[in-house]
């Protein structure tokens, strides 16, 4: 049987949980049965990441940008169009959401039978303008008339997508984010990490691994650790991340007096590693899907306390498997962890509860390889003849 021609759209390769789950699809599918293809912007800290996958034909666009440019989507546009009809592509996948509205699109005028699309987190959301809210909204109605399949890794994103007239029910799959476990269950080498990272063996850590952007409200996590401070004076802290917030958050470091308390360590490729020198793992989000981060803090053993957004009340109970509070609000935040700080059989019992939710099948790797192949190979069948 010819090989199935298979092209990943996503708008920008950088450290996020959309792009590691995407190349850990790709490093994972069967060669034997696909030609896949990936197309991306031209930069973005995973590019040489994805350059070493065998199999995978990269095509880094210069078009192809996060920000609105009428011109250059545009152009995207018809440079997405024109790979797709060059390559004879039979299954079009987007991720993210300009990857996923002109990705879509492309796919349609070129007449694309399959054409799929992975939510992380929907590109409308409370926090924007009720015009730019209303546009993306209107814009995944649009993409969803010539959409396969949706695939979601949330119920939350399912009901939010439906509630919203954003396609039908039977277009929606939930596939969970996967990960490997064993990635995150070194915990031996924690005290020499944190050496490195200039904690002494004995003190408490608290931290987050987040872009430096308005949804992961990086700035909350700095108001934080001023009040955690105050219960906690040996605690310490550390960011892992950067992005259009990073003078912001600086500045609000020194504005709190935190100079020499909160480390910024910029982007990591050793994130099992940071996550095993943590007392407590904390998330700021404002608005989610699913974040990746959270499940790896979990199996990691590491106890969470984060903003209950999205679908993250799918894998943290509040009470049972971490805590949840609500978003901005730093005050009850605090109060969890420090009360995680200080309390160690709370933190066992949260490690142990979160570790048998993430070690479900659910979440595994293979199993997320597994369902989204057979995806593609039903709707490859059923389109075979039409």
């Amino acid at each position: 049987m010819p090989k199935i021609n298979l092209l990943y759209i996503i708008t920008k390769l950088e450290l996020g949980g959309a792009q590691k789950q995407l190349l850990s699809l790709i490093r994972g599918l069967n060669k034997q049965t696909y030609n896949v293809f990936l197309l991306t912007a031209k930069d973005g800290l995973l590019v040489n990441e994805a350059l070493a996958l065998d199999g995978l034909i990269l095509k880094r666009s210069s078009f192809l940008e996060r920000r609105i440019n009428p011109l250059k989507d545009f152009l995207a546009l018809i440079e997405i169009y024109s790979f797709i009809k060059a390559n004879k592509i039979q299954i079009v996948h987007t991720h993210s959401s300009k990857a996923g509205i002109l990705g879509r699109l492309a796919a349609a005028l070129a007449k694309t039978k399959i054409v799929i699309h992975t939510v992380h987190g929907w590109s409308f959301h409370g926090y924007q303008s009720l015009i730019i809210n209303r546009l993306y909204l209107f814009l995944e109605k649009v993409c969803a008339i010539f959409t396969s399949k949706i695939i979601v890794v949330s119920r939350w994103d399912k009901n939010k997508g439906l509630n919203n007239h954003v396609g039908r029910q039977e277009q929606y799959v939930i596939i969970r984010y996967g990960i490997d476990c064993a990635d995150f269950q070194n915990r031996e080498k924690s005290a020499a990490v944190k050496k490195s990272l200039g904690f002494s063996a004995g003190e408490l850590v608290i931290g987050m691994v987040a872009c430096f952007k308005p949804q992961k409200s990086p700035l909350d996590f700095i108001k934080l650790a001023s009040a955690v401070k105050k219960d906690c004076p040996n605690a310490k802290f550390i960011l892992v991340g950067d992005g259009v917030l990073f003078k912001q958050v600086l500045c609000l470091i020194k504005k709190l007096h935190l100079d020499g308390q909160v480390v910024l360590a910029g982007w990591r490729r050793d994130i099992p590693a940071i996550l095993s020198c943590l007392d407590v793992f904390v998330l700021t989000s404002l608005w989610e899907g699913l974040p990746i981060v959270v499940l790896e803090a979990m199996a990691s053993g590491v106890p969470l306390a984060a903003t209950d957004t999205g679908g993250i009340k799918e894998v943290i109970v509040d009470q049972e498997t971490g805590y949840l509070v609500r978003a901005h609000d730093i005050d009850s935040l605090s109060n969890r962890v420090v009360k995680l700080l200080k309390d160690n059989q709370k933190r066992d019992e949260f490690i142990k509860s979160s570790k048998a939710v993430v070690e479900a099948k659910e979440f595994s790797l293979s199993n997320m390889i597994q369902r989204t192949e057979e995806l593609y190979l039903n709707l490859t069948e059923k389109y075979k003849n039409a």
